[in-house]
């Protein structure tokens, strides 16, 4: 009998297996014109193979009168917290149309979170501190990911055939573009991408001024709307 037991263990263990196995490691670095390491480009991959895992929330916050992160990349359907990590109050808003919002002057954080139901690109603008300026970018790809300060993202998937979408905010008209096919073995693969992005103070320009709407926020918001 306890050979049995041993056996039907031995099955499930074989049958979960390949489950465990599927994902293959993708690492990809993203780079700018010149060559040199792009943080904030987002990589996302449509593929007929499984799903990726969703996260349910995310956070945005506000850490010495910045967006953290700067580049927030999430799923459609996720729900979005915006935590006030700073001392002074801030009023956060959006005018993009995937997900148009306000959050009146606050501190701490807002009760309750916000819903991203639509993909696109949503621009993030403080009506107290115009240089402040953020991006959500939400995606019904499965997988995804924001490179790092490295330039680099990495992802386990499963091994097939994807085809790849890239984004950055300082990409022509903040517009996502193809980043062609590619196939991922069951070892992994390894890919780099160059994106012809504008320079950083078409971007977001830090000055220290206030008033109702910013240029860079104004100049962001056309752009998603094209």
């Amino acid at each position: 009998m306890a050979k049995v037991h041993d056996y039907i263990a031995a099955l499930i263990l074989g049958l979960g297996a390949p489950a465990w196995c599927a994902a293959a490691p993708l690492t990809a670095h993203l780079l700018d014109p010149q060559g040199k390491p792009l943080a904030g480009a987002v990589v996302s991959l449509q593929g007929e193979a499984g799903q990726g895992s969703a996260t349910p929330t995310a956070n945005m916050d506000q850490v010495k009168q910045e967006f953290v992160p700067h580049v927030l990349a999430v799923h459609t359907g996720t729900h979005i917290k915006f935590p006030n990590s700073d001392n002074i109050r801030h009023q956060v808003y959006s005018f993009s149309a995937p997900k148009r919002f306000e959050l009146r002057l606050y501190e701490g954080t807002p009760t309750n979170p916000l819903l991203f139901d639509k993909p696109g690109v949503v621009v993030l603008g403080c009506n107290i501190h115009d240089w402040m300026l953020g991006y959500i970018y939400v995606t019904d790809d499965p997988w995804f990911a924001v490179s790092g300060a490295d330039g680099s993202i990495s992802l386990d998937v499963p091994p097939g055939h994807y085809q790849v979408t890239l984004w950055h905010p300082q990409l022509p008209d903040m517009q996502a573009i193809a980043g062609g096919a590619i196939d991922v073995a069951a070892s992994g693969l390894q890919r780099s991408w160059n994106l012809t992005v504008q320079s950083p103070a078409a971007d977001a320009p830090h000055a220290p001024e206030t008033s109702g709407f910013g240029d860079a926020f104004n100049k962001a918001v056309r752009e998603t709307e094209k």
